[in-house]
């Protein structure tokens, strides 16, 4: 069994899971989604980290009973979009066995949130129609639904450096979403390759993909999760 830690994108909240949560749990997984604390003025992305990794504390089974603090499963991080800042500080917290950058943002030591908009040429975009943006294949209803759990994001987190200096020494995926119209698949790709050296993995689906495709992301993170098991097993890397 394996514990999903789920990390929402910026501006949203944990509720944005329920349908990945569900499939996960199905098969027999544990899944930790909780909201980032991104309308706390005075919360940083220490804090943000420390929310993710206390939950996985207080959820992950424990071996010997309860307090032993020894884990029996596996740990798999799962950071979307603007939780590409926070989910490696989760790695590096709480000893996770897999990283998985969903249509993540991918951040640089010392780098700014604020800045990674300009220092990867993505440059500015206006939202003027979010559901068109994010969520143009997911059921309008479930899109209406959404929108109405997006929260406002503090500034304290977008503006201090990203505290790590090195990249967490955890098995790291990359999969970007095909029909993403906020990242197009062509920026991910370069992005992937050129701040983590890695060919990023693709599914179909909008940058919601976890809304409109649960199932099949459910598919790609547990297939994740064997490949990572697998390669830890032979001391492949």
């Amino acid at each position: 069994m394996t514990t999903f830690a789920l990390i929402h994108g910026g501006g949203c909240s944990a509720w944005y899971w329920h349908l990945l949560e569900d499939e996960l749990r199905r098969r027999g997984h544990t899944t930790v989604a909780v909201d980032l604390p991104i309308e706390d003025p005075d919360a940083g992305l220490g804090d943000y980290a420390d929310t993710v990794a206390e939950a996985i504390r207080r959820a992950a089974p424990k071996a010997g009973g309860e307090g032993t603090g020894e884990s029996t499963g596996r740990l798999a991080v799962v950071a979307h979009s603007w939780g590409g800042f926070v989910g490696p500080l989760v790695c590096d917290r709480a000893g996770a066995d897999l990283l998985v950058m969903l249509a993540a943002m991918v951040p640089v030591p010392g780098e700014a949130p604020g800045a990674w908009w300009a220092n990867t040429g993505f440059g500015d975009k206006d939202i003027d129609d979010e559901v068109a943006l994010f969520m143009h294949d997911v059921p309008p209803e479930l899109a209406a639904e959404a929108s109405r759990h997006n929260r406002a994001h503090a500034d304290k987190a977008l503006v201090e450096p990203w505290p790590l200096e090195r990249w967490p020494d955890v098995p790291t995926r990359f999969l970007l979403c095909r029909d993403d119209r906020w990242f197009p698949a062509p920026f991910m790709r370069e992005m992937a390759r050129a701040r983590l050296g890695v060919t990023a993995d693709e599914i179909d689906g909008s940058h919601s993909v976890m809304l409109s495709r649960p199932a099949a992301l459910a598919d790609r993170l547990e297939a994740y999760d064997r490949e990572a098991a697998e390669d830890a097993r032979t001391g492949r890397s």
